[in-house]
């Protein structure tokens, strides 16, 4: 390797991407090409970065597998930067395995960290967690970060914070927090630095509403945390569910029992005309005997699903919700009014999605997707760059709460 190279590589390892550019910019073999992808996506110009990572990779060919395995992992994160979810992880776990076979360690395990942190953006925890304990060496996973180049270490409990912000497991992530705040400081790298800040604003602000008996309360992560695990009755319109201890009975798709559980929470201790739950429930002001007889039916299937945790008992003019044990009923709110909060929630965290990865993270099609963003759009909450299969959504920075507990999760919060 030559003495520009080595110097770029210096210079990119320490955050100094235009450092780096200076040393190759005017450079076309494969090892430039590499360095320069890497400095351009460190400044943020991820789809030249992109391309300069694939023209490198095909220049270093099959009788140089390692390099090209360190292009591969390089631009598997500049995909995850774009929010480019929907590519394949073999040839990535295959230049993990590579680079691992070579003595890389840094790089196989930059590999394993980018395929947890993809995990954790599509809300597949259990499998962000597996991935994320069988990358990192036995010394990381007992709190050590020794092993590790201090800005992978920062990376590596970065992505372990956020695993545990996501499962409300809130002395995890101050633990992991801590960790990455020492790692990105022994990194130098003021960019680790500024994500860990980000990271412990986090579990100071206000992530949801507490409803009950009239009134509101804004709870912060720990406080939500300590209510889940509270024998509380709890009508979650974030995850869409209720909750109570360690009973949880998701409800994402059953709109019609999640609206009446929550109507009849949010009137309790009292109950709520057969009227009020048909407007509210079947969205008309005009009700008949039709009308009346679905809310039975639905009012049954409701009380068969929460039997174990509460009764819904009928009133001369409606019904109210009986929580068994002398339970308390909350309904924990999100912390801003409005419809297609996790789209809202993924978007704000300022990057540029695409429909299709939007899609991939709700568990949406892409026609439901481009509905909400076009709704959205209209009311000025989102906007579009790009044209046609280039197009981008983007939404400005949701400042003062935070929307962790609105990012999509394929399980329950335990």
């Amino acid at each position: 390797m030559d003495s520009l190279i080595s110097a770029a590589a210096r210079a990119l390892a320490a955050g100094d991407a235009l450092a780096a550019l200076q040393r190759v910019a005017l450079r076309d073999d494969p090892p430039a090409l590499a360095l320069r992808g890497i400095a351009m996506a460190q400044l943020g110009e991820h789809p030249r970065a992109r391309e300069l990572l694939r023209r490198a990779a095909r220049g270093f060919g099959a009788h140089e597998p390692v390099a090209r395995a360190r292009c591969v992992v390089a631009e598997a994160e500049v995909a995850l930067a774009l929010r480019d979810l929907g590519g394949q992880t073999h040839a990535l776990m295959t230049a993990a395995a590579i680079l691992q076979a070579h003595g890389d360690m840094a790089n196989a395990l930059q590999a394993r960290l980018v395929a947890a942190r993809k995990l954790i953006l599509l809300g597949r925890l259990d499998e962000a967690s597996a991935a994320l304990e069988s990358a990192l060496p036995s010394a990381q996973a007992t709190g050590s970060a020794a092993r590790l180049p201090a800005s992978l270490a920062a990376v590596a409990e970065l992505a372990a914070a956020e695993l545990a912000l996501r499962s409300l497991h809130i002395g995890a992530a101050r633990t992991a927090l801590q960790r990455a705040h020492e790692a990105a400081g022994q990194s130098g790298v003021p960019a680790l630095g500024a994500e860990v800040a980000h990271a412990h604003r986090l579990l100071h602000q206000p992530a949801a509403r507490r409803l009950a008996q009239g009134a509101e309360q804004m709870l912060q992560l720990e406080d939500v945390a300590a209510l889940l695990a509270s024998p509380t009755l709890v009508v979650d319109a974030c995850r869409h569910g209720v909750r109570a201890g360690d009973v949880w009975h998701p409800l994402a798709r059953r709109p019609l029992l999640f609206a009446l559980v929550r109507a009849l929470a949010t009137a309790w201790p009292g109950g709520v005309d057969r009227e009020a739950l048909i407007a509210d429930v079947f969205r008309t002001r005009h009700p008949d005997e039709t009308h009346r007889a679905r809310l039975r039916v639905e009012i049954g299937r409701l009380r068969a699903l929460i039997a174990p945790l509460a009764g819904v008992e009928a009133t001369p003019r409606g019904f109210v919700l009986q929580p068994h044990g002398g339970r308390d009923v909350a309904v924990l709110a999100p912390p801003v009014d409005g419809e297609q909060g996790a789209l809202v929630a993924l978007l704000s965290d300022g990057a540029a999605w695409s429909t299709s990865a939007l899609a991939l993270a709700l568990g949406d099609s892409q026609r439901t997707v481009q509905r909400a963003l076009a709704d959205l759009e209209g009311s000025g909450r989102v906007r579009a760059i790009g044209q046609a299969r280039a197009r981008r959504w983007l939404a400005a920075p949701l400042v003062g709460f935070t929307t962790i507990l609105l990012l999509p999760t394929a399980q329950p919060i335990q």
